[in-house]
């Protein structure tokens, strides 16, 4: 693929990834805030609206809210800068391109959201009895599969042959 055609193909993978993740905080809040929990899928999936001040699975909401502020808006958003140009500069694998491409869109869609409102709704909730996930969104899910695709690049970097 050309280098356009990578270039596209990436921000089309950011833009739809926030676009999604936009839509469905949009959605739960206009549905789940102030309502009861619901269940799905023999109650494998639960949709619960949750605010969340905090970063991955609420770390760091009991910060003093001055200090919270410079870690998820200043230092995240260097973070995200940072990404940006890694995945811009990425020549290598379209694996790792992909991996910091849904890191950053879903990185960039809560650190929208922690600059505009200094929280980040979460929704969703899965698990199975009293085995269940925190509450989080579309965006750490992006977030997660970027990694679980970095991991799945290094290991195939590590096995081919040079």
């Amino acid at each position: 693929m050309s280098t356009l055609g990578k270039s596209l193909a990436l921000l089309l993978l950011v833009v739809m990834t926030i676009g999604c993740d936009r839509v469905t905080k949009h959605l739960a809040t206009e549905n789940l805030a102030g309502g009861p929990t619901q269940s799905f899928l023999a109650d494998t999936l639960r949709l619960t609206y949750a605010e969340n001040t905090g970063g991955f699975l609420s770390l760091g909401a009991d910060m003093p809210p001055a200090l919270r502020t410079i870690m998820f808006t200043v230092v995240t958003g260097a973070i995200l800068l940072v990404l940006a140009v890694v995945a811009w500069r990425q020549r290598g694998s379209a694996w790792y391109a992909a991996a910091f491409s849904l890191f950053m869109a879903g990185g960039a869609s809560n650190w929208f959201d922690r600059v505009k409102d200094g929280r980040v709704v979460d929704f969703l909730n899965v698990g199975i009895g009293w085995l269940r996930t925190g509450v989080f969104n579309v965006a750490d899910v992006a977030i997660m599969l970027g990694v679980a695709l970095f991991v799945f690049a290094e290991l195939r970097a590590r096995s081919t042959p040079r």
